[in-house]
């Protein structure tokens, strides 16, 4: 009995662990299970945003008459032949979004006949029920005929309200009444993490919906000094240009607009132009044709490490000015070469690529406080805001070696002489003096990053007047220390950061 008894004990015992691991488990399952359900409420749910908004997104296409003996290049979104090298800079930056299988043929349009009709491809939106619709610039560029195609499948040829080549926004109006519209949002709310979608008609795949985060906002792209632009990862082909980007409130933030790419399709690099600068773009086309912005007429250029020492600051920000055009509001104002921009009507500028966008919004006629650091010093300059130039002053000059008065500074390690009659022609609003390096060994001047051609307009804060001048300014060079040197290349004014060396003990 006592064995009968053992055993039941024991079969009970066993019963009892097994009970408890499976409760445990059990009890482990429902713990999880908030969780999960906490994680999949946090993912967001698209649906209701795409029926709401789809309607309102248009596809986009052009047509454009080719002139006889000279083929397309172009329609397809192809780089045309002789363009930039692979891996030279900036030579994937950034492939516009038009279809590659439209038509075919010879994409590079090799083969395509005399009257050849290009045809592109683009999406946009409609932003009033009487037939506006907004969309990028170089979707309709050069285009003879403007197709629209609304969600009920009507195609309506559409009249170009306006464009703007700077912003790359483009108006169109198309005659329709009781038109569905997006709702407009503000971009300038929009953080980094944040989720956005988009929609468009990649390869003519209308109403393709994609989605990804914001992950950055205020960027600058070389090309593109005007544009603030929304960094995303939404997934953005050929097709998507001139698309909304939209917000978790179903609202427009943005025009997607370019990518980064080295083969024409998306990396995981998307660029969208905000949705305020856009409805100031096209407020402005609708009533007057035209865009207008605000001007300064300065060239300006990083701050680097080397040079953020030579000029005495903590750490290389701001933007430095490299040339100051002519009769502009920065001359007018009092500003110098030389001056490194750290503050714009209050608002920091961290690079030099942040100051045009500030500009740019900034009011004509109205007085600007720009705050410079200025041999060291912080100083604030009353800047009244001009207009900017339908098109950008350029000086250029040849960069050619002067053919006599050689002068060799073996300190820096060059040979420099005075500039032609014809240099100085070309100069045209710059200083009077500089002189034109004809020569450059291995030493300090190499080191900096100036070249054969360069013309030398300033040294350590002083104009240079002439050889004798500047070879004079070379000897009192301090040693071991980073010394500001202002050259001309190709029409373009660079700071360097020149520095002499310590003899060797």
């Amino acid at each position: 009995m006592r064995g009968a008894m053992a055993h039941s004990m024991s079969v009970f015992a066993a019963k009892s662990a097994m009970g408890g691991r499976l409760g445990l488990l059990f009890t482990m399952l429902l713990l999880m299970l908030p969780v999960a359900s906490s994680q999949a409420r946090e993912l967001p749910d698209f649906t209701k945003i795409v029926e709401a908004a789809s309607p309102a997104v248009v596809n986009i296409s052009t047509t454009q008459k080719a002139q006889p003996g000279h083929p397309p290049i172009g329609p397809h979104g192809k780089m045309p032949h002789g363009a930039p090298p692979e891996g030279a800079p900036f030579d994937d930056f950034f492939r516009r979004f038009f279809d590659d299988k439209k038509d075919g043929g010879d994409p590079d349009g090799q083969d395509a006949p005399d009257d050849f009709n290009g045809k592109s491809l683009g999406s946009g939106f409609i932003i009033s029920s009487d037939g506006y619709v907004l969309t990028n610039n170089h979707v309709i560029k050069d285009a003879d005929e403007i197709i629209v195609r609304l969600s009920d499948k009507r195609e309506l040829v559409a009249k170009l309200v306006g464009t703007d080549k700077r912003s790359d926004v483009a108006v169109l109006k198309v005659e329709a009444d009781n038109l569905p519209v997006v709702k407009i949002g503000k971009s300038k709310a929009l953080k980094a993490g944040e989720w956005v979608l988009a929609i468009g008609s990649p390869f003519d795949f209308d109403h393709t919906v994609t989605a990804g985060i914001v992950s950055a906002v205020g960027r600058s792209l070389p090309s593109e000094n005007y544009v603030p632009f929304i960094q995303t990862d939404v997934a953005i082909n050929p097709g998507n240009s001139g698309g909304p980007l939209f917000n978790l409130d179903g609202e427009v933030v943005g025009v997607n607009s370019q990518i980064y790419s080295r083969t024409g399709g998306y990396m995981g690099l998307s660029f969208a132009i905000p949705i305020d600068l856009a409805v100031n773009v096209v407020d402005q086309l609708k009533v007057s044709g035209r865009v207008t912005r605000g001007w300064l007429g300065v060239l300006v250029q990083d701050v680097t490490r080397e040079l953020a020492e030579s000029f005495g600051m903590k750490t290389p920000s701001g933007a430095l000015a490299a040339r100051i055009l002519p009769d502009s509001p920065a001359q007018k104002a009092g500003l110098q070469v030389g001056d490194v921009i750290v503050e714009f009507d209050g608002k920091e500028v961290d690079s030099s690529s942040a100051l045009p966008p500030l500009v740019g919004s900034s009011k004509i006629g109205q007085k600007v406080p720009v705050k410079i650091i200025r041999d060291r010093k912080p100083l604030v300059l009353n800047v009244a805001i001009g207009e900017l130039p339908a098109e950008d002053d350029e000086v250029k000059t040849s960069g050619a070696p002067a053919p006599e008065g050689s002068v060799l500074d073996k300190r820096l390690a060059i040979a420099i002489g005075d500039l032609t009659p014809e240099q100085r022609k070309e100069m045209e609003g710059e200083a009077k003096g500089g002189v034109v390096v004809q020569r450059i060994k291995d030493g300090p001047a190499q080191k900096a990053g100036v070249r054969s051609g360069d013309v030398i307009l300033m040294l350590n804060g002083v104009k240079v007047e002439s050889p004798a001048h500047f070879k004079k300014l070379s000897a009192e060079l301090p040693v071991g220390k980073s010394i500001p040197l202002l050259v001309q290349r190709r029409g373009d004014p660079i700071w360097l950061a020149l520095k002499i060396p310590e003899a060797k003990k």
